[in-house]
This record gives C-alpha cells, structure tokens and sequence, in this order.
C-alpha cells in the first residue's frame, strides 16, 4: 500500500481558495451573470458546478472508507446541468455561494487529510461501470478545480 500523501492536492486547493476568493469576490455583478462559456454556463453556476463537485466527491470519499460493499452512485455526471437549474444558482447570493465554494472545499481538505491509507484502492462505479478507486478520486480532484477556474477566468477575460 502507497503512503497517504497527498500533500500536491491539499496544498494546490488551498492554494485555488487562497487566489480566486479574493478575485471572485471583487467581479461584478454583470461579469458573473452574464458572460457565458460553451456549456452556456455563468461564472455563477460554474462556481455552483464546484460547489456541487465537492459534495459528491465528499460522499464518495468518506462513504469509500467504510462501506462493505460494492457503491454505485447516481449518475452525477451526466445531470450537473440539471443540479445547476434546480439549485437555481443564478440567482443565488454570489457571497454565499463563494463562502460555501470555499468551506466545502476547506472540508475536503480536512478529508483528504484524514482518509484512511489502507482503503485508497476502495472504488465506486461510475455511470458507465467503469471502477474508480479512492486514490483516483483525490488524485483527480484537483485537475477538476482547476479545468473550471481556467473557464472561469477565460470569461472574466
């Protein structure tokens, strides 16, 4: 079993949260409503996207760690658009979303911290079947944060 260092990952999301709060924090109203990325995504509902990225792999992460048997999650991947529309993100409390943004993102820190080394290759099955290990799961997390701050920015211009 590989030691649980993940060290890279915790320290490049505090890095994401330590940056882009402040930057998030000081858009206008009309750049965080208005502009659109080709999933026709606002930076208010990517920013919910990620919101709702945390929760799950939150779930996955922690349920991984003690469940005896087999997990299959309901396929998120494929409803994030309709996540996004039932939360209504758009009209949401930009300060709020930004302050959960950060603190679920704070816990999963905590979390990846935390996880038991000897359950890394624990894995869940994704929507297609496919096996996705605990260890990939934290490993890929990060990549995800930083896929959506990048369009993020690419819309602030």
């Amino acid at each position: 079993m590989q030691e649980n260092n993940f060290i890279h990952v915790t320290t490049g999301i505090a890095q994401v949260i330590e940056t882009e709060e402040k930057l998030l924090s000081s858009l206008p109203i009309e750049v965080i409503t208005q502009r659109r990325n080709t999933q026709n995504r606002t930076i208010k509902q990517i920013l919910g996207h990620l919101i709702d990225s945390a929760s799950n792999n939150h779930q996955r992460m922690v349920r991984l760690q003690y469940s005896k048997d087999l997990l299959f999650f309901p396929d998120y991947t494929q409803d994030n658009d309709l996540w996004i529309a039932l939360q209504d993100y758009q009209n949401a409390d930009w300060a709020n979303l930004i302050q959960l943004w950060k603190c679920y993102n704070l816990h999963i820190i905590q979390v990846i911290n935390s996880v038991d080394k000897n359950r890394l290759d624990s894995y869940w099955c994704d929507f297609t079947g496919a096996k996705v290990t605990l260890r990939e799961m934290i490993e890929g997390y990060l990549g995800h944060l930083h896929l959506h701050i990048k369009e993020i920015h690419e819309l602030i211009g």
